[in-house]
């Protein structure tokens, strides 16, 4: 381990959910159950939005990259994960330390704002219908998935390279299941108030205006709802965008919790059951949420089911 210097740093030792060694193979089990329900799920839903005819909407191009984003997560995530459990000596490399902060910064980067461009579709859904497909046009999808790609790969360079700019000498054992931020500068032996500066306003600003961007929807959606006549008009509205709203609660909840508080205020045990919820929990129950509770998408699943190779040829 280095005694001064970052660069002569090989790798950390990651400490895990738990480190009681009666607990690591139940964990194992329970962690692969759920990566293996992520990448079914996920992988469900990308091949269904991508061939089925009837699923060619913004919504579900929307949930398609949603889920392409979920299965990154966890990806990133899960199997170094899961190898830690087996592994007496639980280690990551410290270049595949920040490739594994980097990738995740990305794909929750992403997240936050994906989930900010589905609120505003239910809100020119539910608002505007009339204006639905001119207003969230195949272009404008498009411009808002690949902005909100850009966006995330930068913020990712930008706060790994700050958090990896610092000395690490006094340990290198991360109180975590992987690199992040927050237990990485916890370690830091030099001045880390720059790189805590660049995570805080880069944690705050992103959450502040995608939280911007779904209230705002929201509170006009409620207000549309609360104008329809009929009780079954309300209830189908409403419908469409309550998982949304729960998984939106959900997410945003335990961000907000994790990231905005002081340093000095931290608990690493409650962060890392916190983030299991975002990097490994939500990323399973999206498709659940999102998709399986539909009728379009189950249909579509039972023609895919029924013809496979028919319904590569539809798009």
């Amino acid at each position: 381990m280095a005694s001064g210097n970052l660069t002569h740093l090989t790798e950390f030792i990651l400490r895990g959910v738990s480190d009681h060694p009666d607990l690591q193979m139940p964990l194992f089990f329970v962690f692969l159950v759920i990566y293996g329900l992520t990448v079914a799920g996920n992988l469900g839903i990308i091949t269904l939005t991508s061939v089925d005819s009837q699923l060619q909407t913004p919504m579900y191009f929307f949930l398609r990259h949603l889920a392409i984003i979920n299965l990154g997560d966890s990806t990133v995530i899960a199997p170094k994960m899961l190898v830690n459990f087996l592994a007496s000596k639980k280690t990551i490399s410290y270049y595949g330390c920040a490739a594994q902060l980097g990738g995740f910064l990305v794909f929750i980067v992403g997240e936050i704002f994906m989930l900010a461009a589905m609120a505003y579709d239910r809100y020119v859904a539910i608002c505007n219908p009339l204006l639905y497909m001119v207003v969230v046009s195949p272009q404008i999808c498009l411009l808002l998935v690949s902005l909100t790609y850009l966006y995330s790969l930068t913020t990712a360079l930008t706060v790994s390279s700050c958090v990896f700019s610092v000395s690490y000498c006094s340990s290198n054992v991360i109180n975590h299941f992987y690199c992040d931020t927050v237990p990485l500068l916890a370690l830091s032996c030099s001045d880390a108030y720059i790189p805590e500066t660049v995570v805080f306003a880069f944690s705050g600003t992103n959450l502040f205006f995608s939280m911007i961007i779904v209230l705002t929807s929201y509170f006009h959606i409620v207000l549309a709802i609360l104008r329809i006549c009929s009780s079954e008009g309300r209830r189908k509205a409403f419908s469409t965008c309550a998982s949304h709203m729960m998984a939106v609660t959900v997410f945003y909840g335990t961000l907000l919790f994790m990231y905005l508080q002081p340093r000095t205020n931290h608990s690493l045990d409650t962060d890392k059951m916190a983030s299991v919820f975002y990097t490994l929990v939500i990323p399973m129950l999206n498709p659940l949420i999102y998709s399986l509770r539909n009728k379009d998408v189950k249909d579509a699943f039972k023609r895919f089911l029924k013809s496979p190779c028919q319904a590569f040829k539809l798009v």
